[in-house]
């Protein structure tokens, strides 16, 4: 069993910049790869960013790409998703999540992949 706490959202101008944290602990953080999904008002959960087990292999969601950035601090057993350039639109619960694999260099882009899901944090952008 995987814990899961994120923190660090907030309310920020548009423009503005946050960085999420999400920590982990009960297994060994190292052994799996890890995502942020997020969930606007009304709306369905959609993938953000992903990162697999080495920090090598990267991926972003179409409408963050270019201005969020996630990293991992496997000392620390967290990771973080850098929030630049914030938009209304990015308004938000953000949720990270970790699925335990064998691969180094596996990501998922699908909510399904994942087995463990933090409880989320508020990001509100105004405009």
């Amino acid at each position: 069993q995987v814990q899961l706490v994120e923190s660090g959202g907030g309310l920020v101008q548009a423009g503005g910049s946050l960085r999420l944290s999400c920590a982990a602990s009960g297994r060994t953080f190292s052994n799996y790869a890890m995502g942020w999904f997020r969930q606007p008002p009304g709306k369905e959960r959609e993938f953000v960013a992903a990162i697999s087990r080495s920090g090598g292999t990267i991926l972003f969601g179409d409408s963050v790409k270019g201005r969020f950035t996630i990293s991992r601090d496997n000392a620390k057993d967290t990771v973080y998703l850098q929030m630049n350039s914030l938009k209304f639109e990015d308004t938000a619960v953000y949720y990270c999540a970790a699925v335990r694999t064998l691969s180094y260099d596996f990501t998922a882009q699908r909510s399904s992949e994942y087995s463990y899901w933090g409880q989320g944090t508020q990001v509100t952008v105004s405009s």
